[in-house]
């Protein structure tokens, strides 16, 4: 049956890496072996699914479609696989996005009870921004993820918390020797720091530096949070941090301050999100109830269904 499944992953690692050498060195073929292929299957259906010019590839309409479902078969493919080789009694698999904001300081603790109710249930957990946890939950690539649900139209979704803000200042800033919560008044005509704007993160902070008189930084976006913690402590502006990572990282670290935010539009709802047309997923309600009472214990405000 054509297009095969080597075929297939052929071309959604060119998506993956942009470059035909690239995709070539990690598929460990040769480019004009790898381009034929791939010229092969455009030519058999009909349709192009890249443009190449000097700067890499460019995924056509048509070609979006093709790659998302490509990549929908060889998960499931995969996810045959390990059912046939996993002996476990209560076996299954759940691939879940994650934010890089939310995944190392809450999941710990869930991945260990939910293995504690479904010992044969593996969790395969990738952190992604929240742009690209957008897209793999519409490609397959992953079966579940944990974000912002107004990113994510269109998905079947169960809220888990609402997390609060937080500021991070240099030691020697004005905010720091003030140990209530700041408000909206203290954050006039301040520069604002965040992630760059793949991240929901990035647009609650525009609207919380309109709301407060500030400004979003121009010069410097970071891709961690770490980043912006130690843009923050050098002075150049005020770091927006979410609750998990505040209170779990950041209050740890010497060369900066951290306080709570006391203005009603600081923080951010977190939910669960997964494809509108399907059915639940084996083991998602274990997921969900493990992942809201985690978050409970750790004093975020979780909803009562």
């Amino acid at each position: 049956m054509r297009p095969t499944l080597r075929q297939l992953e052929y071309i959604v690692t060119v998506s993956r890496l942009g470059r035909f050498s690239l995709a070539a060195d990690v598929l460990n073929v040769s480019q004009p072996s790898l381009s034929a292929q791939i010229a092969t299957v455009e030519q058999e259906l009909g349709v192009r699914i890249f443009d190449r010019n000097r700067g890499g590839v460019q995924i056509t309409a048509k070609g979006e479609d093709f790659i998302a479902r490509a990549q929908k078969i060889l998960a499931e493919l995969q996810d045959l696989r390990h059912a046939m080789t996993n002996d476990a009694p209560t076996g299954g698999r759940l691939r879940l996005g994650v934010l890089p904001s939310i995944g190392p300081y809450l999941l710990p603790q869930v991945i260990k009870d939910v293995h504690h109710a479904r010992p044969g249930l593996r969790v395969v957990v990738r952190e992604e921004n929240t742009r690209d946890l957008e897209q793999g939950l519409k490609s397959g690539r992953f079966d579940l993820i944990i974000s912002t649900p107004e990113d994510h139209p269109n998905t079947t979704q169960e809220r888990l918390f609402n997390e609060p803000l937080w500021v991070a200042v240099a030691v020697d800033d004005a905010l720091a020797m003030d140990l209530q919560a700041v408000g909206a008044g203290d954050l006039q005509n301040r520069i604002f720091l965040t992630l760059d704007q793949s991240h929901r993160l990035s647009r609650i902070v525009y609207a919380l530096a309109a709301e407060c008189g500030g400004v979003v930084s121009d010069e410097y976006e970071g891709t961690t949070l770490d980043s912006i913690v130690l843009m923050a402590a050098s002075g150049v502006g005020v770091a927006v941090l979410p609750d998990l990572y505040a209170r779990r990282q950041g209050i740890y670290r010497d060369e900066v301050r951290l306080r709570p935010l006391s203005i009603p539009n600081a923080n951010r709802d977190i939910a669960l999100l997964a494809r509108s047309a399907e059915a639940p997923l084996t083991g998602q309600n274990v997921l969900t109830r493990s992942l809201r009472s985690v978050a409970r214990g750790m004093g975020l405000s979780v909803p009562e269904n």
